[in-house]
């Protein structure tokens, strides 16, 4: 393995410059401050995947494990989803109709493979070798009804089956589907209130069923019962991109630091200005905030992000990280 030391010297004081009104919480318990001490140090592995000189990867939006730390990725190139083990030895890759707009992929309880499409307007269940299972909405066409989703980004899949989908660029909601894709329920419109959306943009669950959404454009992240009831809202964390949730029942977050334009209430969110990672508890305490070192020109060195967009992490405590604009999935370990 190969591996290069980066800097976690970057972005706490910008944090705490820019963004004064950090750890505000509504509607929960209040949150942690973002007084950061002992920074890890983030270790990336070169040698991190064994990718087939055939395969080429483009903008890598979503990444995700299975119960036996299997890596996919997924990227908007052919194949689309590319499976690898934690140590880097590629196993297989499927591709199931148009991913030109991938965006997140997710493992079901009982091992099926969750696709969001966002220009496709459709979530899909795969079995691990890609045979196509389900497929809510309606391929091509977006709408705002019960059927059709517009451009939606995330899901998840509850033991019971139930299935919570982020609808996402184009609807500002979250929808409720039962085991076979029958719809439920929804609830969110646009907005920056409690409870609105500006860009449900991920979404995961924890082992009591509760909803955790990033609000993208809006810099935080909400808290759902499954009926959509709100629970909190922590505020001015951090720009939420992606979320993943460990076994240990800690929340990671990848995304950039919460900085509004200034004279408004509206957040940077593209292009980012930096590259951050934060890992929180379920009341929303920061428990540790990772700087990473922010690409100049694409695609960037190893351990470097640009657009980081989805983050996985394995049972040894490893992350995988994709990129948009540095097109590529990269592994990293922490040392304290």
């Amino acid at each position: 393995m190969r591996s290069i030391i980066c800097s976690s010297v970057l972005v706490v004081l910008f944090l705490i410059l820019h963004c004064p009104g950090c750890a505000q919480q509504q509607h929960g318990q209040s949150t942690g401050r973002l007084t950061v001490v002992n920074l890890p140090i983030l270790q990336v592995d070169t040698s991190w995947p064994e990718k087939p000189e055939s395969f080429e990867w483009a903008q890598m939006p979503g990444i995700t494990l299975d119960a036996r730390d299997q890596v996919y990725i997924f990227t908007r190139s052919k194949p689309a989803v590319q499976v690898y083990e934690t140590d880097g030895t590629f196993l297989r890759a499927w591709d199931s109709g148009d991913f030109s707009g991938a965006h997140y992929i997710r493992i079901g309880p009982e091992g099926s493979i969750w696709t969001a499409n966002i220009t496709d307007h459709v979530v899909r269940k795969h079995n691990p070798e890609g045979k196509l299972l389900l497929t809510i909405g309606q391929v091509g066409v977006a709408g705002t009804d019960q059927e059709h989703f517009d451009k939606p980004t995330d899901m998840v899949v509850l033991p019971s089956g139930d299935i919570f989908v982020t609808d996402g660029y184009g609807n500002r909601r979250v929808v409720h589907f039962d085991a076979n894709g029958r719809y439920i329920n929804e609830w969110g419109q646009e907005g920056n209130q409690p409870g609105q959306f500006a860009l449900p943009h991920s979404i995961v669950a924890d082992s009591k069923g509760r909803l955790y959404v990033a609000d993208r454009e809006n810099a935080r992240i909400q808290v759902f019962d499954t009926k959509g009831k709100l629970l909190a809202v922590w505020e001015n964390l951090v720009t939420p991109w992606g979320l993943w949730l460990t076994k240990k029942q800690q929340l990671w977050v990848c995304g950039a630091s919460c900085v509004k334009k200034e004279g408004t209430d509206e957040h940077i969110v593209i292009p980012p200005l930096d590259q951050v990672l934060m890992k929180l508890n379920l009341k929303g305490e920061v428990l540790l905030q990772v700087p990473l070192p922010k690409t100049a020109v694409p695609p960037g060195k190893s351990g470097e992000l640009d657009w980081v967009h989805g983050i996985a992490v394995d049972s040894q405590g490893n992350l995988y990280l994709g990129d948009i604009q540095g097109k590529r999935a990269q592994k990293f370990s922490l040392k304290p």
